[in-house]
């Protein structure tokens, strides 16, 4: 899927659109905490535009509120990132600048990001939003076939998500991406029924990326280690991680 497949799959109502340009100035200002996150941001970032504000008067969703966080409106943006941008970085810093939460498409070159993240008060200075969580993303390669693609996208349709408040939106989407994640671990794309469903499988899913990152780092130890006794020992702890992997997939 590129961008214009995403939007189109998104069904964005008309009355929602702003189709606005973002200056990078706001990123630096709200956005950027390190001088290399400036620079990443001035060379990095071809385009960010503001495509819609979803919220009570354009789409018919009730606004959130509670101790913890407010959603009063969804902002839909469209990041276009040069050939040598750092994205994952990037898209992590977009996320924490805008006050809102945030559905975004990145695209560079031939690769297509989507990714959210809830937001909530800051702790520490008041008035002021911070993540709530790591922002949540799935990726494209343009080269590349996606036997999910379909089933994902007559699910991300804006009228297909939880219409009660925008918060319950928002994670509708998130749900949608959840599964999109576990469909290119399992095999097959399916929904969540329940929200103890989309909590238990948000859960998996963290464990099987924690213990996927465990499998990579020792399966790199053994493959340079010497001593045959050390060899032996990373070897019985990754078939360890790996048990414990399939136990978390059977969870998705």
């Amino acid at each position: 899927m590129n961008g214009v497949e995403i939007f189109a799959a998104l069904d964005l109502p008309a009355a929602a659109l702003v189709e606005r340009r973002v200056p990078k100035t706001m990123l630096h200002e709200h956005g950027a905490p390190t001088a290399a996150d400036k620079r990443g941001i001035s060379d990095g970032i071809e385009q960010l535009s503001w495509v819609a504000a979803l919220k009570p008067t354009t789409i018919g969703v009730a606004e959130y509120r509670d101790e913890v966080r407010e959603y009063l409106e969804i902002a839909i943006l469209h990041l276009t990132l040069r050939a040598a941008a750092k994205a994952g970085r990037l898209i992590d810093l977009v996320h924490r600048s805008v006050p809102y939460p945030v559905l975004m498409v990145a695209e560079q070159a031939e690769r297509a990001h989507l990714s959210l993240a809830h937001k909530r008060w800051s702790q520490g200075e008041t008035g002021r939003t911070v993540l709530d969580g790591e922002v949540v993303a799935v990726e494209w390669d343009g080269a590349g076939d996606d036997p999910h693609r379909e089933a994902f996208h007559d699910a991300l349709g804006v009228g297909r998500q939880p219409r009660g408040t925008l918060f319950a939106l928002y994670q509708g989407w998130i749900d949608t991406v959840l599964a999109l994640q576990a469909a290119r671990r399992v095999g097959v794309f399916a929904m969540p029924g329940s929200v103890d469903r989309a909590v238990e499988r948000r859960d998996a899913l963290q464990e099987c990326e924690r213990l996927e990152a465990n499998i990579a780092r020792l399966r790199g130890a053994a493959s340079k280690e010497k001593q045959m006794a050390r060899q032996v020992e990373l070897n019985l702890e990754l078939k360890r991680v790996e048990t414990a992997r399939v136990a978390a997939l059977a969870k998705l």
